[in-house]
């Protein structure tokens, strides 16, 4: 192991998790070390490349917070998993179940008989002052009386090798998830490994979890199933890839708070089926959130009236409204003696040392000894960091201290623990390198107490004399083996199928909406990409006619921007993402609407559309050059039409897909009905144009074929218009349009104009078209016909609209409709 550990340095201060002090492996790790050495530095290499492969493909990302390189970044994954012995866990997890099981009674004595308070065992400053403590929910009584249904808790070893708490987590523990895919991927890196060690497994946990937020959530109806939703704040959110794989896993919807409803004292999700009532929700969304009428009147991301429908014990909401209250770091001083009153018994698990300023003998003794100490917010909050004592010059401290002296009770301040070191696998180097490290543990609350997850979240720091770890700091996570004798693998009880699903029971409307939207995104880039595409194939040849006409088609459909000159217009179509009709603009509307139906992609199509994204974010309008366009539209193109072709292979044909389906045949027929009536408008149609209508409409080769010369208008129009059995043509739009409209219960009779479309485009008479003399009659009856089916097209979609997608009573419709 010489070369793989030759810029391993163990540290006096911090504890080894692979060495001990006299550098012989520990135990738990000799396993590991024997197989890295028969891999050997190339082997490594050649699994982490396959680890980061694997990490995006599957499209786990984690979002860093205003990073100028990107919001969404894939996540951060070590090679090497974490090590801990079973005998070891076994005592480190009943310290978590216990403590677990104390926050839960704290939580359900101070929003209820308040003892502790009036016992003098906590400070009353303490909590009242806490901007995690919520009157409104004082006296409520969640429903099972559980209040935290999930725990977490941040874990550090000592220099004596001690684990110690350094954080509670309460209200929406975050990070389960990821440790589970952590445990897909490493686990699949050393297969041999992991079976010979007998990890245990952490899919027993989410399922546990599953069935005891079914288990307490609000009666459903007699011999109804009860319907538990994952409620998230959204894509914007750090951990949303955990809220969207976390719902798979569990079964449930991911919904926003948009996508629910409080109607009397009841909660409903809004489905395309219409409201179904919802009887648990698993939150990611913290506590003031989740209410706007009780709590934070500015959130845009809670259901209003939820707090109302908790107290009626009408729906569960897991972890309980309130407990975010407990993620205090000022709580920990008082957490021993607590536990005495209301565990009889010693914490198994302590705090690292803390002292609330609040306290006046604690914050004579944290002014004293400021530079040994670390300063938080007594309740934390988004963005706020930790401050170091030793840190800080003479000056800075004397204003630390002012700072603290104005508003003692806001501060908390932690004797600083050296974090324990672990191996990392460095590619660059070929080496092992050390890196502090924490972890995560979880605990689900069952009837017969607390279940701890058999493993965890280990977090690795980015540098090596790291005092804290963060992910938004460019942190790392390892995935975390509990191994050894005694560590049979959990096994899940799967829970007998007893009637047969044959679609989708709760597809919500908002999935919907986002898949028509997919579908007419996508059509639009195609559409407005085979235009530009087409202008630059003709820029500069011998078709100047066709060019002139197409590049004024284009701009009086507002596709081009008017006042420029040619190579500018043409850029800024392309590439100006704040030209709201630009090709760059749609394609964000597209990635939008992606994400929001992330769940119903496969993972080839959403990398290509990221990719695809990420290019167009680095094309400069003013300096796009003629190669690099068509190189860019070529692979849109590619693009679209995948997508295309995973929709029509790959999708089960349900709603959703009928509406994506309407999404792009209202699309395209947009796109060949503005084309077609700018084109016919013009003074005169020459061949030149009519090859050009013939690429837009993707139909070039089939007229070649089935006329064997050069385009002519009827023939062409007859071919864009009229043939049932061409794609690109509007009758074959019209009559697939109209068949989805009535498989989703959508009369297409409301829309008058639309349902005569087909009709009157097979009345058309096409011999007599052939015939005629003068082309001035064919296009005046094309022009009405290409009139009248853009207006019925506008009328549809604003009836779409408020039928699938607006839930609102009969009277609030009946008042819009008119």
């Amino acid at each position: 192991m010489t070369e793989l550990l030759s810029a391993y340095q163990t540290l006096p201060e911090r504890y080894d998790e692979l060495l001990l002090p006299e550098r012989q492996p520990r135990a738990s790790w000799r396993p590991l070390l024997r197989q890295l050495q028969a891999l050997t530095a190339p082997g490594l290499k050649e699994r982490e490349e396959l680890l980061q492969k694997q990490i995006r493909e599957n499209g786990v990302t984690y979002n860093v917070y205003a990073d100028a390189g990107g919001a969404s970044r894939p996540w951060a994954l070590d090679l090497l998993p974490q090590l801990i012995h079973a005998d070891e866990w076994a005592v480190l997890a009943a310290g978590v179940a216990q403590r677990a099981k104390l926050l839960d009674l704290m939580l359900a004595d101070l929003y209820g008989p308040q003892r502790l308070l009036l016992e003098g065992v906590l400070p009353a400053d303490l909590v009242y002052g806490h901007r995690n403590w919520l009157p409104p929910v004082q006296g409520l009584k969640p429903g099972g009386e559980v209040w935290l249904h999930v725990y977490a808790v941040d874990l550090a070893r000592a220099p004596d090798g001690r684990w110690w708490v350094l954080a509670d987590r309460t209200q929406s523990p975050s990070g389960a998830g990821y440790a589970l895919e952590n445990r897909h991927l490493v686990a699949r890196a050393f297969p041999e490994l992991f079976r010979t060690l007998g990890v245990r497994r952490l899919e027993a946990f989410f399922a546990t979890l599953r069935r005891e937020l079914l288990r307490l959530a609000a009666s459903a109806e007699e011999g109804a199933t009860p319907l538990a939703v994952l409620l998230t704040p959204g894509r914007h959110n750090e951990t949303y890839f955990e809220h969207v794989y976390l719902a798979r896993q569990l079964g449930f919807p991911l919904v926003e708070g948009q996508d629910l409803t409080v109607r009397d004292a009841s909660v409903y999700l809004k489905t395309l089926d219409g409201l179904k009532r919802v009887h648990a929700i698993f939150r990611r969304l913290d506590d003031d959130w989740c209410d706007p009428l009780e709590l934070r009147g500015d959130s845009a991301l809670g259901v209003p009236g939820l707090l109302g429908a908790v107290r009626a014990g009408r729906v569960l909401v897991a972890n309980a409204l309130g407990t975010g209250l407990m993620e205090s770091p000022g709580l920990m001083p008082y957490l021993p003696a607590v536990s005495t009153r209301l565990l009889g018994e010693a914490l198994l698990l302590p705090s690292v040392q803390t002292w609330w300023c609040g306290d006046p003998a604690a914050l004579r003794q944290v002014l004293e000894d400021l530079p040994q100490r670390v300063l938080k917010p007594a309740a934390p909050r988004p963005g706020a960091e930790p401050v170091f004592g030793a840190g800080l010059d003479a000056a800075g401290l004397a204003a630390l201290r002012a700072r603290i002296r104005e508003r003692p009770g806001d501060w908390v301040a932690q004797a600083l623990l050296p974090l324990s070191q672990a191996p990392v696998w460095s590619s660059a180097q070929a080496a092992l390198l050390p890196r502090p490290l924490s972890l995560r543990a979880y605990a689900v609350a069952t009837p017969d107490g607390w279940q701890v997850m058999p493993g965890g979240l280990t977090r690795v720091a980015s540098e090596a004399g790291a005092r804290i770890v963060s992910m938004q700091r460019g942190g790392s996570s390892k995935d975390t083996w509990i191994h050894g004798i005694g560590a049979d693998p959990d096994t899940a009880a799967v829970p007998r199928i007893r009637s047969l699903v044959r679609h989708d029971p709760n597809l919500l409307s908002r999935t919907v909406e986002n898949l028509y939207w997919l579908g007419r995104y996508s059509e639009r880039c195609d559409g407005h990409g085979r235009l530009l595409r087409s202008l630059l194939n003709r820029l500069g040849d011998a078709e100047e006619q066709a060019f002139d006409a197409g590049f004024g088609i284009a701009r009086a459909i507002g596709l081009l921007p008017a006042n420029s000159d040619l190579m500018f217009a043409l850029g800024r179509s392309i590439a100006d993402r704040h030209w709201q009709p630009s090709l760059r603009a749609d394609l964000g509307r597209l990635v939008w609407s992606a994400t929001q139906v992330r769940a119903q992609l496969s993972a080839e199509n959403w990398r290509a559309i990221q990719e695809l994204d990420a290019e167009a974010l680095r094309l400069e309008p003013a300096q796009l050059g003629r190669g690099q366009a068509m190189g860019f539209l070529n692979r849109l193109l590619i693009a679209t039409t995948a997508l295309s072709g995973f929709a029509l292979d790959d999708m089960t044909r349900d709603d959703g897909w009928r509406f994506l389906m309407i999404g792009r045949s209202l699309e395209r027929l947009g796109f060949l009905t503005r084309m077609l009536r700018q084109a016919l408008s013009a003074d005169a149609v020459s061949p030149a144009m009519l090859a050009w209508l013939l690429e837009l409409g993707n139909s070039t080769i089939t007229y070649r074929t089935r006329y064997l010369a050069s385009p002519q208008l009827v023939p062409v129009i007859d071919l864009l218009l009229l043939v049932e059995d061409n794609p690109h043509a509007l009758l074959f739009q019209a009559v697939r349009l109209i068949d989805s409209l009535r498989l989703v219960g959508f009369d297409p009779g409301d829309v008058p104009a639309l349902a005569a479309l087909p009709g009157r485009l097979k009345a058309i008479d096409t011999g007599a078209l052939l015939e005629a003399r003068s082309l001035a009659p064919v296009r005046e009856l094309l022009l009405g016909e290409l009139e009248g089916a853009s207006s019925a097209l506008a009328e549809l979609a604003e009836r779409l609209m408020l039928r699938h997608f607006a839930h609102v009573d009969d009277v609030s419709r009946t008042i819009w409709s008119a």
